[in-house]
């Protein structure tokens, strides 16, 4: 039993489904990470919580695996590459602690994994880069404008701010 005494869902919105956010380009940042175990033991990752920003799926979170720890050497590869560029996208090149990474934004393109071994289909990082860097255009799509920029207020993210 737990003691749910002060709950009141008519003042909490409910949960919205987990379904995948579609592939693409996302304004996002880190805002937890924690190192963990590997099933067998042998190693460990950095599991890594990202809330996307801005848009349509703001408040959605993605999440990645960094195995920094791992007996395979392609995997610890793969995974400081992958740090690699988180740092550059953040602007961090040599942090002391995941911790430094949080809630600074940067884009990160996702894409859909398909369901595969009992598992649904879900949502995976493929790439960081800094918020500065532009995004891939996709070709059939004209190039819209330059917006200007809207004046800084306190509705305005801080990463916005000039």
């Amino acid at each position: 039993m737990g003691n749910l005494d002060g709950f009141d869902a008519n003042a909490v919105e409910p949960q919205t489904d987990f379904a995948p956010i579609p592939a693409g380009q996302y304004a996002a940042m880190i805002t937890s990470s924690e190192m963990k175990a590997t099933k067998d033991g042998s190693g460990s990752f950095l599991h890594l919580t990202l809330d996307i920003v801005e848009g349509h799926y703001e408040g959605r979170k993605v999440f990645d695996r960094l195995n920094l720890n791992n007996r395979n050497p392609q995997a610890v590869d793969i995974a400081q590459r992958t740090l690699s560029s988180i740092c550059r996208a953040v602007g961090i090149m040599t942090p002391r602690d995941s911790s430094e990474l949080h809630d600074r934004p940067m884009r990160v393109k996702v894409v859909i994994k398909p369901a595969k071994d009992g598992y649904e289909a879900g949502n995976e990082i493929k790439g960081y880069s800094s918020l500065d860097e532009s995004a891939p255009s996709s070709p059939a799509a004209p190039s819209a404008p330059a917006a200007k920029p809207a004046p800084a207020g306190p509705g305005t993210p801080p990463w916005k701010r000039s």
